[in-house]
């Protein structure tokens, strides 16, 4: 056996023994969606998120609910977080929570109208410790409608 055979030989067995660790168990796509919800102000129509701070981890499903209880519109937007995850769906909710449209593809930000629903189904690809969250109308950000999000 030559060197180079032997080389070949070490990197496959170095490769292949870290191979499982960074391969998720089971079948991802069947996992059941852990729920956060946010809310886009509130009725007495404060700019805030709440929470303000947001915690999610690689390789869960998430259905972040983003509601707006205030009398006027809001951006929930975070560069960062859109480039961190992959998309599943994004769903519209009618006054009667049902769904009555559904957005496939990229995300970058979502307006919620006041009274509104909107959900965006999505599975973190890779950690962040992000400080972008804003609501992104002008004078929104500068009254404090800001947040922070953490991939583990």
């Amino acid at each position: 056996m030559n060197n180079k055979s032997i080389s070949l030989i070490f990197a496959l067995i170095f490769c292949f023994g870290f191979i499982p660790s960074a391969i998720a168990a089971g079948d991802l796509t069947k996992q059941t969606p852990i729920e956060v919800k946010v809310m886009l102000g509130d009725t007495k129509d404060a700019l805030r998120f709440s929470p303000e701070q947001l915690s999610f981890e690689t390789g869960k499903l998430y259905k972040l609910v983003l509601h707006n209880a205030s009398s006027m519109k809001h951006y929930f937007s975070s560069a960062g977080l859109a480039r961190s995850v992959f998309t599943r769906k994004t769903q519209v909710l009618g006054a009667d929570g049902k769904t009555i449209a559904e957005i496939k593809g990229t995300i970058r930000e979502i307006e919620v109208y006041p009274g509104g629903t909107a959900e965006w189904w999505f599975v973190p690809l890779q950690t962040a410790d992000l400080k972008d969250l804003k609501c992104t109308i002008k004078g929104h950000t500068e009254a404090g409608m800001v947040g922070s999000i953490v991939i583990k």
